[in-house]
């Protein structure tokens, strides 16, 4: 079997899964995003999950995705692209042309800069603020403790949008309980959207209420070397 077939039934055994967790949970499947993680994939290797009828896709790093995306988007419209690694603030404006949803704010000067291209561009991706769960020094994301005054400031004082909230488990820990405290930050805050989950766990963050969730080793198989 060649790579875009085993790419196509990847694919259709991971939707396969959501649709099964959500329905399990009690859940619309279609309350629930599948966002293919393309990050260090070529446009070759992207290719076949498109034309597998994939629409949603998710990238870490903004200068990758400047470099593949465009000629992609412009072959198959109706793509939707998700930032879904740390942004710099110097890359804002790139972000901000680029992709339809951004799940890593998470620091005033990001909010700010944001704010300034969406005012500039007047395009409005959906953004997510990303919790540091585990509060993990080497991690990017913002305190739980800390999570309700800068989703404040992201409203009051940046006049941004946040649509609801991502996380990123420790890798050396179950995923449930930090899954369970998103959602429960989301519900004090009055956000609808939880971003978490990965290919390992994401039938559980399903089963706590995710509405977006990022696989892509088991669609695309094992990463290049960056």
């Amino acid at each position: 079997m060649d790579k875009a077939n085993k790419e196509h039934e990847a694919l259709a055994e991971i939707r396969r899964r959501v649709d099964a967790a959500a329905r399990e949970a009690g859940r619309d499947p279609e309350s629930v995003t599948l966002v293919a993680v393309s990050k260090t994939f070529d446009a070759a290797e992207i290719e076949p999950v498109i034309a597998a009828g994939q629409r949603v896709f998710g990238e870490n790093r903004v200068q990758e995705a400047a470099g593949k995306w465009p000629a992609l988007r412009e072959a198959t419209p109706g793509m939707t692209l998700h930032l879904i690694g740390p942004l710099q603030s110097n890359k804002a404006s790139q972000a901000v042309e680029l992709f339809d949803a951004i799940h890593t704010v998470d620091r005033d000067k990001i909010a700010a800069a944001i704010a300034k291209e969406i005012a500039s561009q007047g395009r409005s991706p959906e953004l997510f603020v990303q919790v540091n769960t585990g509060e993990e020094p080497q991690k990017a994301g913002i305190a739980p403790r800390e999570t309700a005054d800068f989703v404040r400031r992201c409203r009051d004082e940046h006049g941004l949008e946040i649509s609801g909230l991502m996380c990123i488990p420790p890798v050396e820990e179950a995923p449930a309980p930090h899954f369970a405290r998103l959602a429960k930050l989301a519900g004090e805050l009055g956000l609808k959207k939880l971003s978490m989950g990965m290919s390992a766990d994401f039938e559980t963050a399903i089963a706590l209420g995710a509405t977006h969730v990022r696989v892509g080793s088991a669609i695309f198989g094992s990463r290049p070397r960056p």
